[in-house]
This record gives C-alpha cells, structure tokens and sequence, in this order.
C-alpha cells in the first residue's frame, strides 16, 4: 500500500478514501474488546501520522523553498476526520454501552462487569474492560457517574460516545 499512498497519480482525496475504506477497518478490528495502554496508543498515533505523510507528501517552505515533513498539527488540519485512538475508544464505549444493556447472566456482561475470583498475581494486573471504560468517561468529563445507570438511559449515553470522537488527543 505504500507505493499507492505515495504515488503522484491518483489524488489526495482517493487516497484518503482508500485509507479510510482498506486500511482502517483492518486497523479497528476487534478494537470494542481491547485494553490500550498509553505505548500502544502512541504506536497508533504514530502509525496513524505515517500513513497521513505518505498521503500528503512532503511540503514546501515559502521562505526557504525548502521541503520538509508536515508536523502533527498541519497532519491534523488537513485530515479533519476523527484520530484512530479516539475513534477506538468511542467504539469501545458504544460496545460497553451495548454489553451492559443484555440481560445480566449473558457471558459477555459478565466478562464485562463481573468480578473476577481467586488470588490476584504478584505483578500489576492489566486494566480492565470496565478500569478503561471509566478511564474513558473522565476523559469525556463524566466524573463520579455510575456508568451502568447512564448506559441503560439511551439519550444520556449516546452524547458520551459520540463526545469521545470530537476531543483532541495530544
């Protein structure tokens, strides 16, 4: 895919396109279920601005005349389209969202929301679902909610989500 993204003869909007359509959904598979840490999310940002770069080539100083690599915030501005870490975590909420409505002896809700038993290991654990979930909403800015409750009020829930995509990550 690199030499289509960087190739001259298609347009930068094609390439979007095929960025959006081929790439992503690669990218975002199974990513309702996934536990990121901040390595991992950096990994995406980065991959995610090395892709934007192929597309956008390089640019060309006015001064100078000089080319140069575009910097995050002109790959921000000329892709206005929501980042891929935020865009994993609006459909990680949109899933919890889901999981936590299904009648509570469901397999999934009990992965979800269930305590886990035995001794815990020696090591610090990995976050849970319900940890990033929570994580998410202070993000969001809803700080001290139970979400569960505000999950089963549809109206209240989906702003939350939806809110996820439209904040800018560092």
């Amino acid at each position: 895919m690199q030499n289509i993204l960087s190739s001259r003869l298609l347009s930068k909007n094609l390439k979007i396109k095929i960025y959006r359509i081929i790439i992503l959904p690669v990218v975002f598979y199974g990513c309702e279920t996934w536990s990121l840490t901040l390595r991992e999310e950096h990994r995406l940002r980065v991959f995610e601005n090395r892709v934007l770069r192929k597309i956008f080539g390089p640019r060309r100083d006015g001064v100078t005349r000089e080319w140069g690599k575009l910097h995050n915030e002109e790959l921000n501005d000329l892709y206005c389209l929501p980042s891929t870490v935020r865009v994993i975590k609006s459909r990680r909420k949109r899933w919890a969202g889901h999981v936590a409505r299904l009648w509570e002896r469901r397999g999934v809700n009990r992965v979800l929301v269930g305590k886990h038993e035995g001794k815990r290991p020696l090591e610090r654990p990995r976050r849970s679902s319900e940890d990033n979930i929570k994580m998410d909403l202070q993000v969001v800015g809803c700080w001290g909610l139970d979400w569960i409750e505000l999950v089963e009020d549809r109206d209240r829930w989906w702003p939350v989500v939806n809110g996820a995509k439209n904040l800018r990550v560092p």
